[in-house]
């Protein structure tokens, strides 16, 4: 059995996690400060994704990143990079499909966040810096920790953003849901059913760590 679409769907889902970590708890802390009609513009921007069919996600990201297209002809030409059809070129769709996740949930996280606690900061003399680091973010982080590993697990299953995207090529672009596709359209059932198996496994272990995360958190807010 080769598990190279486990390992490149593992590393995919990673780094594209990685990313949106960042990028998300940016976006919702800034835009949880502005007025609330510009929050609602680049909420509805930002989510956009999270309804959107991922075969149209996939067919916009060729429109920019196609080897025919502006972005995608630059690197073409100036570095001779191609930024479809190889396994990184997954990242780009993992991460626009997942970062509405990330960013929701961190939004919600810091909505909640009791600003008295950045006020007594302030009078302290505390720098924004490190209000944000040393109380904000550990105040919020059993919801980002939620909204993290939720965005990995949509990135380990993501497929038709991807599929378009990246395409599937055995050991170079396979992923877990590609390849399940590949197999059962082979008529090779037993081992389409062996990973739909192990990504049923898979995101079994990432709700049980969701519900951890949950209920550490009750636990300390009774304490």
């Amino acid at each position: 059995m080769d598990l190279y679409p486990l390992y490149n769907s593992l590393r995919i889902a990673g780094i594209s996690t990685i990313i949106i970590f960042v990028a998300g708890i940016a976006a919702a802390y800034y835009v949880a400060k502005l007025p609330r009609i510009i929050k609602g513009i680049l909420d509805c921007i930002f989510t956009l994704p999270l309804v959107l069919p991922p075969t149209v996600v996939g067919y916009m990201l060729l429109r920019l990143l196609g080897p025919k297209r502006v972005i995608g002809l630059f690197f073409l030409n100036a570095f001779n990079i191609k930024l479809t059809m190889n396994w990184w070129s997954a990242i780009f769709s993992t991460s626009v499909v997942i970062f509405p996740l990330m960013y929701r949930t961190a939004r919600g996280a810091f909505e909640s966040y009791d600003l008295t606690l950045s006020q007594a900061g302030q009078t302290l003399g505390l720098s924004r810096t490190y209000i944000f680091f040393k109380i904000m973010m550990p105040y919020c982080k059993q919801g980002i920790l939620a909204g993290a590993v939720l965005s990995f697990a949509r990135a380990l299953g993501e497929y038709g953003a991807t599929t378009m995207i990246a395409g599937y090529t055995p050991g170079k672009t396979a992923t877990i849901s590609t390849t399940v596709y590949q197999l059962w359209r082979t008529n090779n059932d037993s081992m389409a059913f062996k990973w739909v198996m192990i990504n049923i496994l898979i995101s079994a272990v990432v709700l049980l760590a969701i519900n951890f995360f949950e209920g550490s958190y009750k636990v300390k807010e009774k304490k």
